[in-house]
């Protein structure tokens, strides 16, 4: 079994030649507290779709096309130092948004589901921590988490507010400037960064980088085992907010069928599961699931 990759080239989205049917909270929630009554145990996966209410801009739009040019690669952030100054420069804007955002009623929803015994184990694609915020403790953070910064040389850690204090500290002409808040951490700045002074890891000099999973590097191998064998064990898969675009996220829909688990998915547009999926709500997120626990 290989790790998850995020992939270097975009996927088309399978469009199928019906118009993608749209839900009623009040009739997605009584679907999903049905498909949730048949089957308990969930693996619940989660994407970007769940975090927008809470300010926190996602990838995609409902047909799964890119809304803005694709994140950094893996590759070019380690291998140029021009990549990881725009990328340093872009996260002064673009980090606070993360670190001050607050879970918001699906975040919550999703705990309570926890709470209830209908999960036994959250996957998220996200790297913002918002599912631990709202009180779920049976969380996996698949991509990695965006408030902690490892040495890519010797692997020390440190906090995301230090490294971004260094970053203020060396750079204060870079305070001034002001954008739009982009997907993870990122802005849509478009200056010159070729004088920003990145700041290097303070035991060894080497390259600081978020501990996330950038497009073009590996889920670790032993965070797939586990995600894998939740699902394995569990009486179904959710998936929540994601347009599966990402193959990483994906895969466990092509899990989910060879091991015969049923599927559902709640997002707003539509998803690369489509086809394999037993349950499509196309609804919004957190008025369907606040009808999905009250019938439940």
């Amino acid at each position: 079994m290989t790790a998850f990759r995020h992939p270097t080239k975009g996927v088309s989205m399978p469009i199928g030649e019906e118009p993608l049917e749209a839900h009623e909270p009040e009739q997605a929630g009584q679907l999903l507290a049905d498909f949730i009554r048949r089957h308990p145990r969930l693996l619940i996966l989660t994407g970007a779709g769940v975090s927008t209410d809470s300010g926190i801009p996602d990838y995609r739009d409902g047909e799964g096309s890119w809304k803005r040019r694709q994140p950094v690669q893996h590759g070019d952030f380690m291998a140029s130092q021009q990549v990881r100054q725009r990328y340093w420069g872009r996260s002064l804007i673009g980090w606070p948004i993360i670190r001050n955002a607050t879970p918001n009623p699906a975040h919550q929803r999703i705990a309570e589901l926890e709470k209830r015994g209908h999960s036994n184990l959250l996957v998220t694609q996200n790297v913002d921590r918002l599912h631990q915020k709202a009180g779920s403790h049976l969380a996996m953070d698949l991509h990695g988490r965006a408030d902690e910064v490892i040495c890519m040389t010797c692997g020390n850690r440190s906090s995301r507010d230090l490294v971004h204090e260094r970053c203020a500290e060396l750079n204060p002409g870079f305070d001034n400037y002001s954008a739009t808040a982009a997907p993870d951490g990122d802005a849509d700045l478009e200056i010159d960064f070729s004088r920003f002074n990145i700041a290097d890891c303070t035991h060894c000099g080497g390259i600081l980088k978020p501990d996330v999973v950038f497009f073009g590097d590996y889920v670790p191998k032993q965070r797939v085992h586990s995600a894998l064998d939740a699902l394995k064990a569990s009486d179904g898969l959710l998936v929540i907010g994601s347009s599966l675009m990402v193959y990483s996220g994906f895969r466990f829909c092509r899990y989910a069928q060879e091991w015969s688990r049923p599927m559902a998915t709640l997002n707003l547009g539509r998803t690369r599961a489509d086809s394999l999926v037993d349950l499509k709500l196309n609804a919004t997120i957190s008025q369907t699931l606040d009808h999905a626990l009250a019938e439940l």
